[in-house]
């Protein structure tokens, strides 16, 4: 089956001819393959993939499309359901930027490769040995040790499939710790033989789950009686030096399957006659002196890793796809412009990286762009249009190995012809002994190009604590409500409200860096909240009923409750109390803290992403004003999104009540007295308002907030809960009326508030949305915790306002009753407050 690749020559005639070893199999094998020697005592011969971008220079778009091109196979096979649940893995250090490609052909798939390079401090997820390599041990270093965990599919992924031994070695240390139901095996070519074609299957019976198999092309290797020790004859007597490159045949070259990229392009027909290719040295340029090393900065994106070997997520690819063509221009532009073969040589197991601005280059430059990358494996160099590897570089070790120092490899780049070559190492590997590589390349082409890529260690924040939970943070019940919040009830943290107010307006403050002292409430006040709870209590019951059925219905079967701190969290509890009393669910909640102006605490957001599903997380608030705090989130998600790479989180609250009509998920869309916004703490398991300071909330901490303890004879929180809950058999029919109109309902928001309060800002002279707080409850929080200018209620409204009136009373502020309101009240906070300030219609105001 000898096939034409190089000047009509197959580049395993050579071996073939002296050790009688022949291919058998599809006919697009030699076009795949070709042979070369190992010096290796285990085994004599080496396939050598034209199409795998490791000892052969190759075009980096029919490299990654090989890869890719499996991977949509293997997505056929699993079906969309079983692909998002699949993991791949490839092998090093041959295959780590196949099984890379792989994944990014599956797309959905997370990608881990085995490494020769052990981490000090990174858990080993499992190892297995490859029997026939010169380095036997691989080991599994996940950054997320969860992420062999899971049962779906396991996709693994190698060059060659020869005997199986490597693939079986992997599944049984897998299965023992990490069983699933299906297993697909990937490689270029499948070369069993008929007896290791039938281990597989048996092995799969064994363990009981399914193994498939995915090759681009597959075939046998028939080797004659003897053949180790000829093969190493042969090597001992070509490193000597003492014999010829000897003769080759030849035959048409058939083309490879339809269904993978072609043509294939090799670059070996530059290679000028008599091209060093033994074992010695190869010549030196003959100028010297127009050799040179660039570095360039690829300004590669932070905290990206620099391939799978911790684990590589659909969104890390989603960052690298983004940066690629910046990148991938910083590298041309450090190329000379008379570069027209330009070659592309990654690192051992950094073969994805490389590729990935190889192909990228390959799209940009008006140049020829091919890519291999350096390695460990000795091969023997013959220079010979029918042997695979026509000349060898050899170089010491630069990244100091664990295995100590040693020679390195790259194959096929002396005496090709390159007008400049681009070394891409990691930062691992840039130590003084790259030089070694630098000073082998420089002899060879007149331009040498260094691009080093960090390397990317895991890096371990110290673990997020468990929630806080009841009663020792909290007057809830523990199974109410896990609070993603640090404990600062030991800081004294409150200032007289003219004080925070002054500051905040002033700039020299932010809200969240201090809190107001609890409003206490007089005798008659709190009359007032208990006569507003009776009244409201049913009113209140079918808004929670009608919101945790539009989450069950559009956004989870399942959902997470995280309650924005600390008006969302009674609403969460309540929401979990409707699902449990109606559906039987016990539904996690937690509270976790967002600030206007700094975001929500991104620590939470890893939390949860840690122990849930992102998609399943619903945020809860209790309503909305005009949506600042809506608005607020989603910019907090996007930016959680591009900083960590985690996905999954809709930014979408749900909320009680929805006058703003901010959202889609709402309970109703009346502004109407919800009782606990008559009360702070005392309504919300005695928690203050969070807390955000440098000084008190670290890089790895949950925000702070206080648990006042010695507010507990005032305490209503639970009394809250249940006066609502109770009323959750009377309204079921309702509910399930009110919930079918919603569902039918046109709900999208319209952002009707924000251009109330725009409007009210310019007609009173305030000029800043942030001092107008429609609403009810916003009102409310306006009298209890800042500095109120005067209140606007619309003309007629009734009890909804009575506790609204008596604050206001309380603390000298104007009500003012207007025709046309959006919202039943709205505070105005005073404008460019200071302690000895006017309000913007020039009086004085009284505080």
């Amino acid at each position: 089956m000898n096939k034409a690749v190089n000047n009509g020559v197959w580049s395993g005639s050579w071996v073939a001819e002296r050790l009688g070893v022949e291919l058998h199999g599809d006919p697009e094998l030699t076009d795949l393959l070709g042979l070369a020697l190992r010096r290796n005592p285990k085994r004599a011969h080496l396939l050598v993939s034209n199409v795998l971008g490791k000892h052969v220079p190759q075009s980096p778009s029919i490299v990654y499309g090989y890869g890719v091109t499996l991977g949509h196979r293997v997505r056929d096979l699993l079906g969309p359901d079983e692909s998002r649940r699949a993991v791949v893995l490839g092998y090093a250090e041959t295959a780590t930027g196949l099984g890379h490609a792989v994944a990014d052909g599956i797309a959905v798939a997370p990608y881990l490769h085995s490494t020769r390079r052990p981490i000090p401090g990174v858990a080993t997820a499992g190892g297995f040995e490859e029997s026939h390599s010169h380095a036997t041990s691989h080991l599994l270093l996940p950054e997320d040790p969860e992420l062999l965990a899971g049962d779906g599919p396991l996709v693994l992924v190698d060059d060659e499939f020869s005997t199986g031994n490597t693939v079986l070695n992997t599944i049984r240390d897998l299965h023992e710790r990490y069983p699933r139901d299906r297993y697909v095996v990937v490689a270029l070519v499948d070369m069993r033989s008929p007896a290791d074609a039938g281990r597989l299957g048996d092995f799969a019976a064994e363990i009981g789950a399914r193994v498939d198999l995915v090759a681009a092309a597959s075939g046998t290797v028939s080797l004659p009686d003897g053949v180790l020790e000829k093969g190493q004859e042969l090597v001992a007597r070509y490193e000597a030096g003492g014999a010829g490159t000897g003769g080759s045949s030849s035959a048409a070259l058939s083309g490879p399957a339809a269904q993978f990229p072609a043509p294939l392009k090799t670059h070996l027909d530059a290679n000028p006659p008599g091209a060093r290719g033994t074992a010695r040295p190869a010549p030196t340029d003959p100028h010297p002196t127009h050799n040179r090393t660039t570095r360039v900065d690829l300004r590669w994106p932070g905290n990206l890793p620099d391939g799978g070997r911790h684990g590589f997520t659909p969104q890390h690819r989603i960052r690298l796809e983004r940066a690629l063509p910046a990148m991938a221009a910083r590298l041309a532009d450090a190329l000379p412009s008379n570069a027209h073969r330009v070659h592309i040589l990654g690192f051992e197991e950094l073969m994805y990286a490389p590729l990935r601005l190889a192909r990228e280059l390959e799209q940009i430059a008006d140049a020829d762009v091919t890519y291999s990358t350096t390695t460990r494996s000795p091969v023997l160099a013959v220079d010979d249009p029918g042997y695979a590897i026509r000349t060898r570089l050899t170089f010491p070790a630069h990244d100091t190995p664990a295995d100590g120092p040693g020679d390195r490899y790259a194959y096929n780049i002396a005496g090709a012809g390159f007008d400049a070559v681009v070394a891409v190492v990691d930062s691992r590997g840039d130590t003084p002994e790259l030089h070694g590589l630098l000073a082998e390349l420089a002899a060879h082409t007149p331009h040498v190009v260094l691009a080093v890529v960090p390397s990317y260690v895991p890096e371990r924040p110290p673990m997020l604590p468990e929630p806080l939970r009841g009663p020792a943070f909290s007057s809830y019940a523990p199974e109410e409500v896990g609070w993603l919040l640090q404990d600062l009830s030991d800081v004294t943290l409150e200032a007289p409200t003219e004080e925070r107010e002054e500051a905040i307006q002033s700039g020299g403050a932010h809200y969240a860096e201090s809190l107001p002292v609890e409003y206490q409430p007089s005798e008659q006040y709190q009359e007032l909240f208990h006569t507003a709870l009776d009244e409201a209590a049913d009113r209140l019951a079918l808004a929670v009923g009608a919101v945790t059925e539009l989450v069950l219905a559009e956004r989870s079967p399942h959902p997470v409750l995280v309650s924005l701190a600390r008006a969302g969290t009674p609403v969460g509890v309540l929401m979990r109390r409707w699902a449990q009393y109606r559906h039987g669910l016990d539904l996690p909640h937690y509270a976790v803290s967002i600030v206007r102006g700094r975001g929500i605490d991104a620590n939470a957001l890893r939390y949860l992403a840690a122990h849930h599903d992102p998609a399943d997380v619903v945020f809860v608030d209790g309503w909305t004003g005009k949506g600042a705090i809506t608005r607020e989130l989603a910019d907090a998600i996007r930016e959680f999104e591009e900083s960590d790479g985690i996905t999954g989180f809709d930014p979408e609250i749900a909320v009680l009540a929805d006058p703003g009509s901010c959202v889609k998920t709402y309970g109703t869309r009346e502004d109407f007295l919800i009782p606990s916004a008559c009360l702070n703490s005392t309504v919300s398991g005695l928690i203050s308002r969070t807390v955000l300071r440098s000084d008190l909330v670290g890089p790895h901490d949950f925000h702070g907030a206080k648990f006042y303890r010695e507010l507990a004879g005032a305490d209503v929180s639970v009394e809250f809960l249940d006066a609502v809950a109770a009323r959750f058999p009377d309204v079921t029919d309702a509910v399930a009326t009110l919930a079918k109109e919603l569902l039918a309902a046109d709900r999208t928001p319209t952002w009707e508030g924000w251009a109330a309060v725009e409007r009210i800002s310019e007609e009173y002279g305030i000029h800043d949305v942030n001092l107008v707080k429609p609403g009810v409850g916003e009102t409310t929080r306006v009298l209890l915790r800042r500095v109120p200018w005067k209140i606007l209620a619309r003309a007629g409204a009734g009890a909804d306002l009575d506790h609204v009136r008596l604050l206001a009373e309380q603390r000298g502020v104007p009500v003012e009753e207007v025709a046309e309101l959006p919202y039943t009240c709205v505070g105005l906070i005073h404008p460019k407050y200071t302690r000895g300030a006017t309000g913007a219609d020039g009086k004085a105001v009284a505080v």
